[in-house]
């Protein structure tokens, strides 16, 4: 029997039970990690276009500007580079910048700051500084928003010494890893899917903290590994649940940071099922999946069966039209027969 295709397909989630804790809309989670943050360190303080704005960078800033003031939570100017500098600045005098970005392709703009001076100070001045700030932005997809405004920039930082990389799948990690982040003494981008915002899930409603570097298992298997991040281990999980009743047995490992990568969980999990496959939602091509395959090539392999496998964009910039994106973006039924050919 056919599965559905396409945007239904990807918003299919789980409905977590009120039993099992605190249930909350992710981005009510992220909103309130930085009102932890906020109301803990003075330091820390939140900025970006439109983080005060009645859309609230999709309801993650709503009531914050209210509660800690506009000398903390306040809009910026269509400058990113400028404000990536200024972010940057304040980071290395002791400040905790949040800096949040509508989308990663933002970022491009500013990307001599981020590249050429946040992330290599500490090296550059044997230690003396530190540049504790949180870059955070939101991929936008599905709705039309084309080739600039559609882009998963992850794959073009995983090279650039310095950064760490963030990206959440769950509502409870958001809040986590953004604590964690905010905390961290080193520029770390919190890069989060614009259609987990349609997700709940449970959040505990104390200050916790999810370690950088830490992958976690979402299912337990035995036939193959599916190693990701974000909503792309979103649209897995669901492959592998759909697959079960075939005797399909496949372990999910949600990476939650893709830098620093949690080695240690890729080669435990390899090590018990001898395939592995790996999914992201950015380009296939040197990014996530490329880094991924070569490790799993390089150290593991010894325990692979077969080859490695990636499910990620094709080689094309991202298509407006919903036709097309149907035919760009993977979804369930594409990762699910990758997954059966993977196992036969």
């Amino acid at each position: 029997m056919p599965w559905d295709e396409g945007l239904v397909n990807s918003l299919v989630y789980d409905a977590p039970s009120p039993a099992e804790g605190r249930v909350l809309p992710y981005p009510k989670a992220i909103n309130e990690a930085l009102d932890i943050a906020l109301g803990r360190d003075e330091r820390v303080f939140v900025l970006g276009q439109g983080v005060d704005d009645p859309s609230a960078m999709f309801g993650c800033t709503r009531g914050l500007k209210e509660k800690y003031g506009a000398e903390r939570v306040f809009d910026t100017p269509v400058a990113e580079e400028s404000m990536m500098g200024v972010s940057t600045g304040a980071a290395m005098n002791g400040m905790r910048p949040v800096f949040m970005h509508n989308r990663p392709d933002f970022i491009l703009l500013a990307f001599n700051q981020l590249v050429n001076h946040a992330s290599k100070m500490h090296y550059m001045d044997n230690g003396k500084s530190t540049v504790p700030m949180v870059v955070w932005a939101a991929i936008g997809r599905g709705w039309g928003s084309g080739a600039q405004h559609s882009q998963a920039i992850q794959g073009l930082l995983l090279g650039v010494p310095g950064l760490k990389i963030v990206m959440p799948s769950t509502p409870h990690d958001a809040k986590g890893l953004l604590l964690s982040a905010i905390a961290d003494d080193n520029p770390v981008l919190v890069f989060e899917h614009r259609w987990l915002m349609k997700k709940d899930g449970v959040v505990p409603e104390a200050h916790y903290a999810v370690p950088l570097g830490k992958g976690i298992y979402r299912r337990r298997g035995t036939h193959l590994t599916i190693a990701g991040a974000s909503h792309a281990i979103e649209l897995a999980q669901q492959a592998a649940n759909k697959l079960a009743p075939e005797g399909i047995d496949c372990e999910v490992i949600d990476l939650r940071t893709v830098k620093p990568l949690d080695q240690a969980i890729l080669e435990e999990s390899l090590a018990r099922t001898g395939r592995l496959l790996v999914v992201d939602t950015s380009w296939m091509m040197g990014g996530v999946c490329a880094e991924i395959g070569c490790l799993a090539a390089e150290k593991w392999f010894h325990l692979l069966k077969g080859p490695v496998r990636r499910i990620g964009l094709p080689d094309v910039p991202s298509p407006a039209g919903y036709a097309l994106e149907q035919f760009y973006y993977p979804n369930v039924e594409r990762i699910g027969a990758v997954i059966r050919e993977m196992c036969r």
